[in-house]
């Protein structure tokens, strides 16, 4: 059974989650309705928890990837409605016994999700129809818009809750022809699903940078993802981290450069004048500490000051150069949150924030301050 670090931990600050969720807000319009991505474990910040303050703060939809994040919530006694973005062909009898509204992005999952739904005698249960106007990953083309008008025609069992797809350059301005062309081509689609609709589905395009640039085509609904979790594509200053992954100093040791090397294959090299003081922190790649961050190619913040790690990566430790920081036992560290930032970590691995956010592992508790 995996066990949380007692001594290392993921804070979620409340207040700046609130600091991003009303700037965003303050993007759309009353009328407009705003989804919280859940997926991912909330982008690694904690399902539940998270999900919680959203729901305390007014979110209106959440989303998640897969049909056991959708249950996990639910268990978790979150309440507000849950669109399943990655549904596959399985868990629907779980979907419905749950509460939870799939995507729908192809013919055959409609009809799947449909004879599910006979079996059950269950009608006009939610779903999400994706339209794919670009990014080729899900969703319906617009040449395959005919064979899913008439099979919602005559189909009782369903009724579309909403109609979405995805920008996948938003965030890039060299691109923003292409955008507009998505949101174009939507705009061309959605109408055509609506006509044979009893209701109105909501519609929904942007993203956490679409909001941010293209705010003008919020529609019924946008999605917030790694905009909530602190991260903006127009101006960094404006958004607050939601957490900071922190931990205690296990050991301090003072070694000379007599004393030889650092950690495993010997990388971590000693000041040659004067002592070392290296700390040993209890954090290492099986928690999220991508092992290129070793080697004093990174820096975490001890005391205010940043110490450069030193040596490799362990898989439950690394160890950090201290001699500046004036460290003991017990201290704290911050590894991302202001100070490095997760941009900053990204960069160095040449990677996004998404992914320094997702790593961190389950083992970590996830503590919300503040």
């Amino acid at each position: 059974m995996e066990t949380e670090h007692t001594f290392a931990q993921l804070e979620i600050s409340y207040k700046n989650c609130v600091h991003n969720y009303r700037y965003f807000r303050s993007k759309l319009k009353p009328s407009t309705k705003l989804l919280i991505l859940i997926k991912a474990n909330a982008y690694g910040h904690g399902a539940v928890e998270f999900a919680k303050l959203m729901e305390k703060e007014g979110a209106d939809y959440f989303a998640v990837a897969h049909p056991i994040e959708g249950i996990e919530l639910r268990k978790g006694g979150i309440k507000l409605p849950i669109l399943i973005l990655t549904t596959g062909t399985d868990y629907y009898k779980e979907m419905v016994e749950y509460n939870l509204e799939p995507g729908i992005p192809n013919l055959y999952s409609l009809e799947f999700f449909t004879n599910v739904l006979k079996e059950m005698n269950v009608t006009d249960y939610p779903v999400h129809i994706k339209l794919d106007t670009g990014m080729h990953r899900l969703g319906f083309m617009e040449k395959e818009l005919p064979a899913l008008i008439e099979n919602l025609k005559g189909n009782k069992n369903v009724k579309v809750q909403s109609i979405y797809s995805h920008l996948c350059v938003a965030d890039c301005p060299e691109w923003d022809e292409f955008t507009l062309s998505q949101i174009k081509l939507y705009q061309k689609m959605a109408p055509q699903i609506d006509a044979v609709c009893k209701n109105k589905p909501i519609h929904h395009i942007l993203n956490s940078p679409g909001q941010e640039r293209f705010s003008e085509y919020q529609m019924d609904m946008c999605r917030l993802g790694v905009g909530i979790y602190g991260i903006s594509f127009v101006d960094q200053n404006l958004l607050k981290p939601a957490a900071s992954l922190k931990c205690k100093i296990l050991q301090i040791k003072e070694l000379e450069v007599t004393d030889g090397t650092v950690g495993y294959g010997r990388w971590g090299r000693l000041h040659p004048e004067g002592k070392t003081i290296i700390a040993t922190l209890p954090l290492g790649y099986a928690d999220g500490i991508n092992r290129h961050l070793g080697r004093g190619n990174a820096q975490f913040c001890v005391n205010g000051v940043m110490c450069p790690t030193i040596g490799n990566i362990c898989m439950d430790m690394c160890m950090i150069d201290v001699t500046k920081a004036n460290a003991k036992v017990g201290d704290t560290v911050t590894i991302f949150g202001d100070k490095p930032h997760a941009n900053d970590l990204a960069r160095i691995l040449d990677t996004i924030p998404y992914e320094i956010f997702t790593s961190v592992a389950k083992r970590i508790k996830r503590v919300v301050v503040d």
